[in-house]
């Protein structure tokens, strides 16, 4: 990935704005302890700054360490090999032990047909320091392929494991195919994050439809946070694409509000199969009018239970009651 260049500073500000959401978070950037990023400069694997974790419906949320270098460490944990996969990775100043990945494990935690596994790399992603996490992002992309080799190595099916990645969390999906020999089956991009990414990094170090058999996409602040138009093999552009409607507040918090709701939507998807619809549309997405474009053709299950072989954009128009809750 490209340095990126210093005289985007001022697009970084506006980042933090939309990250913290405070003016205290604006005061504290000129506190020099404030900066102080991990860029990592090697590529070794494990990494003591990305952790991965087990979840299964007999632990519950117990978190359950892996450790790919032990090889009985999937059995003693609670590794079920007749089970499907899920790997889940989140973004930006994320974790794996908060909200949004949360609603992501708990939901699939009330099916009994996932392994549940979680990459964690808090340590390198931590806000403010935008720059240095998309730099690390190559790390964690490496580490989380070895994770999925040591998953497939152990009794895991490739056609039955599925990525899902949150913001910078999709494109880690998307990168951990330069480590591996065998196409991903699934990945699902959650609003996979735009600033800077749209720019400046190319198609190794980015999400896109050649990282597996099927890419699928959620969009739902599109534009600003998040990518824009399609992404992926089908693409869902979720109320518009840009703002959701349960969003309140400034500008700037109803983005940040809207580019973590992809998760509740797909959460919904895994709990209650075929809740939500797409129906065909043009592929620009926000859409910029009442507008959406719609074709002619089938409507289909967004998320879970999207069908292999669909390709193109759909729009999603969401029943907001049934949208689980979310901090503004």
């Amino acid at each position: 990935m490209k340095l990126f260049p210093y005289g985007l500073i001022g697009f970084l500000l506006i980042s933090i704005i939309l990250v913290k959401g405070t003016s205290a978070g604006v005061w504290n950037v000129w506190d020099i302890q404030y900066w102080r990023c991990i860029m990592k400069k090697s590529y070794n694997c494990p990494d003591n700054d990305i952790k991965y974790f087990l979840y299964t419906k007999e632990t519950g949320t117990k978190r359950l360490r892996i450790d790919v270098r032990n090889p009985l460490s999937l059995k003693y944990s609670g590794y079920d090999p007749s089970k499907k996969n899920v790997i889940i990775i989140h973004g930006f100043n994320g974790t794996e032990s908060l909200s949004p990945i949360t609603i992501l494990r708990n939901a699939y935690l009330t099916r009994n047909d996932y392994n549940i596994f979680t990459v964690d790399w808090e340590p390198i992603t931590r806000f403010p320091c935008y720059i240095s996490a998309l730099s690390n992002t190559r790390l964690v992309g490496q580490c989380a392929a070895k994770l999925y080799a040591y998953v497939m190595a152990n009794g895991g099916d490739a056609k039955e494991t599925t990525c899902v990645g949150h913001s910078l969390g999709a494109h880690i999906c998307g990168m951990m195919s330069n480590h591996l020999d065998v196409k991903q089956h699934k990945i699902v991009g959650l609003d996979p994050a735009r600033p800077l990414i749209d720019r400046y990094a190319n198609k190794n170090f980015k999400l896109t439809k050649d990282d597996a058999h099927q890419v699928q996409i959620l969009h739902t602040n599109a534009g600003f946070l998040g990518e824009v138009n399609q992404v992926g093999h089908v693409d869902f552009c979720i109320n518009g694409g840009r703002f959701q409607p349960n969003c309140y507040g400034t500008r700037l918090r109803r983005a940040r509000c809207s580019h973590f709701q992809s998760a509740c939507y797909y959460a919904q998807t895994v709990r209650y199969g075929n809740s939500i619809i797409g129906r065909p549309c043009v592929a620009s997405c926000p859409k910029k009018t009442s507008n959406w474009g719609y074709l002619p053709g089938k409507s289909v299950a967004m998320g879970e239970d999207t069908p292999f072989g669909i390709h193109g954009t759909f729009c999603v128009q969401t029943d907001t009651k049934k949208d689980c809750p979310f901090f503004q």
